[in-house]
């Protein structure tokens, strides 16, 4: 068993208040808890089960205290349903400085409250080897343990940023272009779209906040031919992405 120290550190990292007091996140699960280790994020205590910790036997470093636990008592640790594999708390990486999108793309979310979309855009990124992910301050937590989970390991390669948005955007050049999903935009397949400036992702509800729409300078529309009243917000990400880089293959 962990010592109830260790116990209750874990289980405030559930929140992110404590994220941010501590500096510090969950990883779980075994796939993504592989991707942590082989990653240049510092791990600070590790806790897995006993078949799993003889698995990744090689690739435990030294350095990190480990504790093995039963699947039961992992479980209690962990937001998952069921853990029988890992759990890890990991230092939240210093930030790097903003991209530059006069020279590539970056991707930004406003008001994506939804952990598993910020986690699955995130992921994205990470596919189309984005310069990172900028969240408003109004976004779900990209430390959160569900988001992390749904990156399925991206967390450790796409550099994520929370800035206020419209500030963020109104510091940039104006010449640079600004993307927003729009029903009422340009179609994307008749496009030449160029991966630099940024490209954001709004709300799947109430798509972007004004003071954001008030910034960009072309507005996109994914053409559809069936009755859906809309796309899931990772879902118009992907498909937006993919036209930005289809020229670039």
């Amino acid at each position: 068993m962990v010592s109830k120290a260790v116990a209750k550190y874990v289980h405030a990292l559930h929140l992110k208040k404590y994220r941010t007091r501590h500096g510090a996140f969950l990883v779980e699960g075994g796939k993504s808890v592989r991707e942590l280790l082989s990653s240049g994020i510092l791990t600070e205590r590790l806790i897995l089960t006993a078949e799993f910790a003889e698995k990744i036997s090689d690739e435990l470093p030294a350095s990190v205290p480990v504790d093995v636990v039963s699947a039961e008592e992992l479980t209690r640790l962990s937001t998952l349903s069921t853990n029988n594999t890992a759990l890890a708390v990991a230092q939240l990486p210093q930030e790097k400085p903003l991209p530059n999108p006069a020279r590539e793309l970056v991707l930004a979310l406003d008001e994506v409250r939804d952990p598993g979309n910020v986690g699955t855009l995130i992921r994205l990124a990470d596919w189309y080897g984005l310069a990172g992910v900028v969240c408003s301050d109004t976004c779900a937590d990209p430390w959160a343990p569900k988001t992390v989970a749904a990156t399925m390991g991206s967390f450790t390669r796409v550099p994520v940023w929370q800035r206020n948005l419209p500030e963020w955007l109104g510091s940039l050049p104006p010449e640079l272009p600004v993307y927003g999903a729009d029903l009422h935009g340009d179609n994307v397949h008749r496009l030449t779209l160029r991966p630099t400036g940024v490209l954001i992702m709004g709300s799947e509800s109430h798509g972007l906040t004004p003071p954001v729409e008030a910034c960009l300078t072309q507005r996109l529309h994914i053409p559809g031919r069936g009755q859906a009243e809309s796309l899931n917000v990772a879902v118009s990400a992907a498909i937006l992405l993919d036209n930005f880089y289809r020229n670039e293959r």
